[in-house]
């Protein structure tokens, strides 16, 4: 069974997502930090989910995966502006999340021109 490169891709995205998530202040870890593990891990799902769909309804996986990893983007963006993680992993971790926000667009693109 094959894995797809943005699967892969979003599985890096889920352990830096873990990384920031255990350097949070316990206050913010069980909340803010497993808030943003699980938007992860649900856009891993619409993703395999995707993946696995006849072509028909793959563009409905693609599209709550794009609303997956926008939600993400704004708690990354929380963590950054309330000072809770060192902002050189919050960038690198955005940097990750547009990546896969590119890689989303290209797969939804050619799903809805077929």
């Amino acid at each position: 069974m094959d894995t797809l490169p943005i699967i892969n891709r979003t599985y890096d995205l889920y352990k830096q997502v873990v990384d920031i998530s255990e350097n949070l202040t316990k206050r913010w870890r069980f909340s803010l930090g497993k808030s943003i593990e699980d938007t992860v891990l649900s856009l891993l799902s619409e993703l395999i989910m995707a993946k696995n769909a006849p072509k028909p309804l793959k563009a409905g996986y693609l599209i709550r995966a794009c609303a997956h990893l926008e939600t993400c983007m704004l708690k990354l963006r929380l963590c950054l502006e309330l000072k809770l993680v060192n902002e050189t992993k919050i960038f690198q971790t955005q940097a990750t999340v547009e990546e896969v926000g590119r890689q989303i667009g290209g797969w939804l693109k050619s799903v809805q021109n077929q």
